[in-house]
């Protein structure tokens, strides 16, 4: 398998990279930042986008691989709906779309958030607008699309938040860890990497994953 992997530069993109560059099965990782990862390693190639509006100059690129991991996102704190629109569906949009010119037999996967609104109706901003995206995404026409509504991801391996108050929330968090580990609604980075890979190995019929399903998957 040949993966493209966004927002390796963030935990969540970095968990996933991570396990992907240890599994077997991923022949090929192309990651797709703004800014160098700082990592080198034999599977890997990296590029550098400026203008993450516009992803098709990127097209060539995208045509060999397999699957695209979408693990960049901003927090909706201090922004309207217009701004947090923009930097979460347009951005999706135009990588979506690449992908699907390049090839439509991609697996497109998603990081959305636990309580995504899937008809785009509810009170809630960010709610409405993750549900946007991730329908978009399913109704695109690609081979097959997963959106990871994740909850709570603890960090290992030295992964750490590239936000602020996440990384400040995980340090206070800390002595709690071997608690939340057990619980369903948690999961942690390495589960989180392996069900991003095991969506291409053991196709779900269920396309919206909370944690317990993330978990769940992980352990396939």
């Amino acid at each position: 398998m040949r993966v493209i992997i966004t927002g390796s530069t963030g935990m969540v993109g970095r968990s996933t990279l991570n396990e992907c560059l240890r599994n077997k099965n991923v022949e090929h990782v192309l990651i797709v930042n703004r800014k160098r990862v700082g990592l080198v390693h034999p599977k890997l190639t990296e590029v550098i986008h400026a203008d993450f509006m516009d992803f098709s100059p990127l097209v060539d690129h995208f045509k060999e691989y397999d699957a695209c991991f979408h693990c960049m996102g901003v927090s909706s704190i201090g922004m309207d709906e217009s701004q947090f629109n923009t930097l979460t569906f347009d951005i999706t949009k135009s990588l979506a779309d690449t992908c699907f010119a390049a090839n439509s037999s991609i697996v497109m996967n998603y990081v959305s958030g636990t309580g995504t609104d899937s008809t785009e109706k509810g009170s809630t901003m960010w709610a409405r607008v993750k549900g946007k995206t991730e329908n978009y995404i399913l109704n695109r026409g690609f081979k097959d699309g997963y959106m990871f509504r994740l909850g709570i991801l603890l960090p290992e391996d030295g992964i750490k938040s590239s936000t602020g108050w996440y990384r400040i929330m995980y340090v206070i968090m800390a002595p709690l860890f071997p608690v939340l580990r057990r619980m369903e609604s948690v999961t942690v980075s390495s589960l989180f990497g392996k069900a991003m890979i095991n969506t291409l190995l053991y196709p779900q019929s269920n396309k919206h994953l909370e944690n317990k399903d993330i978990n769940a998957l992980a352990h396939k």
